[in-house]
């Protein structure tokens, strides 16, 4: 049995158009992004929940109740009806029934639902599970650079390594049965894209490396990235393997498009098809 996947929408958020594009001028980015008086572009929080034989994993969950009112408004929150509890009883889970959680990196908007607070303490969101993350993120995390500290919060993980439920994992491996990580270093140091070998076909969520379908062409890499040059190569890497075997790339971060199929161009990648909702790929 391969597993079978849906991506779930936990909500919006916002942040800066010109981090989010980094060297890409305001006049091209704007065109798809429309930048708010704050010149905040709007974001999703999508993750993916991946049903096996024998698991249920969900792959990141952004923003969660512990966040103070002023990082609430810094970052345009904007929580789905009914919450994380909610939205998995649309799909026949709980909190309860999720055995992983794999998390692409702890950058506060893909690890922050990890942990929850709950009668006035932190714990963790899903208390069965497993949460599964690259060993060199997780000493990088717990000693960041001044440049991307503040993306970093110690609640969103600490509790998860108090109860002994963080299992790191070391490179490319296969997490679950037919689920993937692949590590790389360009957004940050040992960030973990996920591939899952489906039915539909192969679905990969790439995380930050193509945190949305604006920035499939080559040149658009966040101002965020630790090193640029690097997720140049990975993404590239990535965008060769989607377009020669026609993978549906899941976007953690588009507001609009749920997931995209590419091809090559002359001097790079675009999308070749961009679907809205997952009824569009399923069916």
């Amino acid at each position: 049995m391969k597993p079978v996947v849906q991506p779930v929408l936990f909500g919006y958020f916002r942040l800066d158009g010109g981090a989010m594009f980094g060297v890409v001028p305001k006049p091209l980015w704007e065109r798809k992004n429309k930048a708010d008086e704050r010149n905040r572009i709007l974001l999703a929080l999508r993750s993916l929940l991946i049903k096996g034989k024998d698991f249920r994993a969900l792959v990141d969950l952004g923003i969660s109740n512990k966040m103070s009112p002023k990082l609430f408004d810094i970052y345009g929150y904007e929580p789905v009806e009914g919450g994380v509890e909610g939205m998995l009883a649309r799909y026949g889970e709980s909190c309860e029934t999720i055995t992983h959680m794999i998390i692409t990196h702890l950058h506060f908007d893909h690890a922050s639902g990890a942990t929850t607070l709950k009668d006035g303490k932190v714990v963790p969101t899903f208390p069965n599970a497993k949460y599964i993350v690259q060993r060199t993120h997780l000493e990088w995390a717990l000693k960041p650079s001044v440049r991307d500290r503040a993306s970093f919060f110690r609640e969103d993980f600490e509790p998860l390594l108090d109860k002994g439920l963080l299992q790191t994992v070391d490179g490319d491996c296969e997490v679950l049965d037919g689920v993937f990580v692949q590590k790389c270093d360009g957004h940050t140091f040992g960030i973990q894209i996920v591939r899952v070998e489906t039915e539909m076909g192969t679905v990969v969520y790439p995380s930050d490396e193509i945190p949305t379908s604006s920035h499939v062409p080559l040149p658009y890499i966040m101002g965020y990235d630790l090193q640029p040059m690097v997720t140049l190569t990975e993404k590239t890497k990535i965008l060769e393997r989607a377009a020669d075997e026609n993978h549906i790339l899941v976007l953690e971060h588009d507001p609009t498009v749920v997931a995209v199929r590419v091809s090559r161009t002359s001097d790079g990648f675009e999308v070749a098809k961009s679907y809205s909702s997952w009824e569009e790929i399923a069916r």
